[in-house]
């Protein structure tokens, strides 16, 4: 649409609005119709008139009841054109749009166009009550939010907040599946130790029990005491795709387990653990929402500790899972019942293949905790640890994947080269972007000069098996 036409098509203005009235946003547009004679016609018609560019291209629905209430009671329909074309002007019409009138398929006839609240989007309606940024470099109209099941959760600027109850109360009309609209009060990961924050709600109930689906698995949990991003859902989504059936992984700061349910769901066997007493009866609680109890093991200490205690408890435990095949439609009554044989057994690893540290303010300063890892653990001696890693078991050191914040380029170099240096510096060993399996994913923007990073690589074993 040309820019005239988009200006016909946006809302009425009004900045002084202080309380949302949806009734103000109404808006009636001269434009025309083809009147379709023969409802058979009304698909060739339609084809015919949007390849010749004469029929309303928007969000709108173009097949309309005819205007005329007698046409209409019979099924009468007809389609909306764009407002260039005029009704009584051929010379506004194209070649095809005027063989079909002259052939007798359709007429054209004026239509008055009726627009209210609903058609008009979150950004449209926003536009239209907040003042634009008097400076080109000021913030923009906030447009994004974090859905986290029926909850909104807005991270508003200053500016905006004398408009934040209209702000709120647009996007939940505008979104059928937003009850709670909220806006965070301060920073993640700074004010508390458990990155949960302060909010205000804005519009709906004060209702934070929240139920999210991601890879196949159901996280139910409360968003005010726990951490959950939905917008990490792709890295979840990459991380767990690395692990294979069988392996172990340890899961150092699982939060509600959108690594750890996942990776339970691909039949690993999983230690994962979360500081945070209401992340852990969460977690608790999803690993038997999503039935991988056999696979999926809860703890609440600190990950500091964890990653030594767990290490040292895999190497010890004994633990194997029988897979049965997929039952058959069979009623367990049936005196010929029985119940079948496991076709195999996964029997757990004794070392992890991976560790996973997503705390990305603070992960790296947890790296110290992998020094003499193998080395310093009552009734194993290291020389016994080694021989799960000799060459003929194809037992592989651990990766361990580190989150954590840096600066922002166009092209990361500066930063994966940082971010090596202060993994090395923690380990006491040299790691570097050319080290051979180690990989600085840039995971997504946090703020215009922040961006989070994913850090992975295999553990060296001098740092391992280091004597201290």
């Amino acid at each position: 649409m040309s820019a005239a036409t988009d200006a016909m098509f946006a809302p009425p203005v009004n900045r002084a609005m202080k309380v949302l009235d949806r009734s103000f946003f109404q808006r009636t547009i001269p434009t025309s119709a083809a009147r379709i004679f023969n409802p058979k016609d009304i698909s060739r018609c339609r084809n015919d008139l949007d390849k010749s560019r004469d029929a309303l291209k928007n969000r709108l629905m173009p097949i309309r009841p005819d205007p005329d209430e007698q046409r209409a009671q019979k099924g009468g329909k007809c389609l909306l054109l764009r407002p260039e074309v005029i009704h009584n002007d051929r010379n506004t019409w194209s070649p095809k749009l005027q063989e079909l009138e002259s052939n007798g398929t359709v007429g054209v006839i004026p239509y008055q166009l009726h627009l209210d609240y609903d058609y008009f989007t979150y950004s449209e309606i926003t536009s239209a009550i907040i003042p634009p940024p008097e400076k080109k470099n000021d913030d923009e109209l906030p447009t994004g939010f974090t859905l986290a099941g029926h909850i909104a959760h807005l991270n508003l600027r200053e500016r905006y907040w004398p408009y934040k109850y209209l702000i709120a109360t647009v996007l939940a009309d505008k979104n059928p599946i937003v009850r709670t609209v909220i806006n965070k009060l301060d920073n993640v990961g700074t004010e508390n130790a458990y990155r949960t924050f302060q909010y205000e709600v804005l519009h709906g109930p004060d209702d934070m029990n929240v139920s999210v689906h991601e890879q196949g698995c159901t996280f139910n949990f409360d968003f005010s005491k726990v951490y959950w991003n939905t917008r990490l859902h792709t890295e979840h989504e990459r991380l767990c795709s690395i692990f294979n059936e069988g392996e172990a992984i340890c899961d150092v700061m699982a939060g509600v387990g959108p690594f750890a349910i996942p990776a339970g769901k691909k039949k690993c066997f999983v230690y994962a653990n979360d500081l945070n007493p209401d992340s852990h009866a969460s977690l608790v609680s999803n690993i038997k929402t999503n039935k991988v109890g056999d696979y999926v093991r809860p703890f609440n200490t600190d990950g500091h500790d964890f990653i030594r205690s767990a290490t040292a408890d895999l190497l010890r435990a004994s633990h194997s899972v029988p897979i049965f095949p997929k039952p058959k439609k069979i009623s367990r009554s049936d005196p010929n019942y029985a119940k079948p044989e496991p076709i195999r057994t996964l029997i757990q690893p004794r070392v992890f293949a991976h560790y996973v540290m997503n705390l990305p303010a603070s992960a790296i300063t947890f790296l110290p905790s992998f020094i003499a890892l193998y080395s310093n653990i009552p009734d194993l001696p290291a020389s016994e640890i080694r021989t799960l890693f000799a060459p003929h078991t194809d037992v592989q050191m651990p990766m361990v994947h580190v989150y954590c914040f840096s600066t922002k380029s166009d092209d990361n170099v500066a930063e994966s080269k940082s971010i090596c240096e202060e993994i090395s510096r923690q380990l006491g060993c040299e790691i570097t972007p050319e080290t051979p399996e180690v990989r600085i994913w840039d995971v997504r923007d946090v703020a215009p000069k922040k961006r989070m990073f994913c850090a992975s690589f295999r553990l060296p074993e001098e740092v391992a098996f280091r004597e201290v």
